[in-house]
């Protein structure tokens, strides 16, 4: 978790909060899309998470990208801003906290995968019509946004 929403946390405790950041739609050369599983609710999710002061949302993605799966992003692509009632999610702590977040997409990444053991347990690359039913409740509507797109263009 963001050093700031710690901080942030020992203020206002778990009432609702907004936080700002980051999630990378990582494809491999098969368009499979990589998932990590979650150690604090066993949830699917997308690399990402909360932004630290002083951070665009693009230095979020790549921080966040590298600690949770141990590779560099190289070129990230914009697809779009999640924000509203439907990024509400309340933690298995009882925090909750509305998602202001920013997607992107790279199929440009090095280095070997590996899960941190701390905040995601496993990462796996997952083909979009074949995603594990327990994805992350904030990233159901984001991951539904790009199959949606992957379909348009196709």
């Amino acid at each position: 978790m963001a050093e700031y929403i710690m901080e942030l946390r020992k203020v206002v405790g778990s009432r609702p909060i907004i936080a700002a950041g980051s999630v990378v739609i990582i494809c491999d050369e098969e368009g499979r899309v990589l998932l990590q599983r979650r150690s604090e609710n066993g949830y699917w999710g997308l690399p990402g998470g909360a932004m630290e002061l002083e951070e665009s949302f693009e230095d979020t993605a790549r921080r966040e990208v590298f600690e949770e799966t141990g590779l560099t992003a190289g070129k990230l692509t914009l697809l779009g801003l999640h924000s509203g009632e439907n990024t509400f999610y309340e933690y298995p702590n009882g925090h909750q906290v509305y998602n202001a977040t920013a997607v992107f997409v790279t199929s440009d990444f090095t280095g070997n995968i590996q899960a941190d053991g701390s905040e995601g347990l496993e990462l796996n690359f997952f083909d979009l019509c074949d995603l594990p039913k327990n994805i992350s409740p904030p990233d159901m509507p984001i991951l539904a946004q790009f199959i949606q797109d992957v379909e348009g263009n196709s």
